[in-house]
């Protein structure tokens, strides 16, 4: 009698684990789940395919987040980044700790105004941006040392090279 209680108190004690850990496993899979959902609410365009037109164009088709802003999934000289578009910007640009990552030369520094207001930053020349199928090569850009976040502002001395087309937050790129 007295080894039936033990293992039942034994079976008991194991059972409370067993779902102690389901718990735990369960809320580690909704946190994945709605961070992987917050993600694709930021970034709609993380996947991004392009296509031929009629008239030989590369086209790339973003849809704008819930912001109204298009974010999208791209490469800086072979390295995966997300960019912000900002047709207000005049050149691409890059947060310091993302430059050191691709690996970006510093150039000579400059002085620029931001929303924030003035900043000091540094030229530099990229390789290449690919967005889908377009793909530009010896792009002026900035290295901006003062901000915190990681996406890439696709300002004009890109965008300057693709016929863009928005209706119903939907934005064409075409080259």
């Amino acid at each position: 009698m007295n080894d039936s209680n033990n293992n039942e108190e034994k079976l008991s004690v194991m059972g409370r684990y067993m779902m102690f850990a389901m718990w735990i496993v369960l809320l580690g899979l909704l946190s994945w789940f709605f961070y992987q959902w917050q993600q694709d609410q930021m970034n709609p365009n993380s996947t991004v395919a392009s296509m031929i037109n009629n008239k030989g164009q590369t086209e790339v088709v973003l849809q704008a987040n819930r912001q109204g802003q298009y974010h999208v999934s791209g490469t800086i000289n072979n390295t995966p980044v997300v960019f912000l578009l900002d047709t207000g910007a005049n050149n691409v640009s890059i947060p310091g700790h993302v430059a050191e990552k691709i690996g970006l030369k510093k150039g000579y520094k400059i002085q620029f105004e931001t929303a924030n207001g003035s900043a000091t930053g540094y030229r530099t020349k990229i390789e290449n941006i690919a967005i889908g199928g377009i793909v530009l090569n010896n792009i002026s850009a900035s290295i901006n040392p003062n901000v915190n976040f990681d996406e890439i502002l696709l300002g004009m001395s890109f965008l300057k090279h693709v016929e863009m087309i928005q209706k119903n937050n939907i934005l064409t790129l075409r080259y």
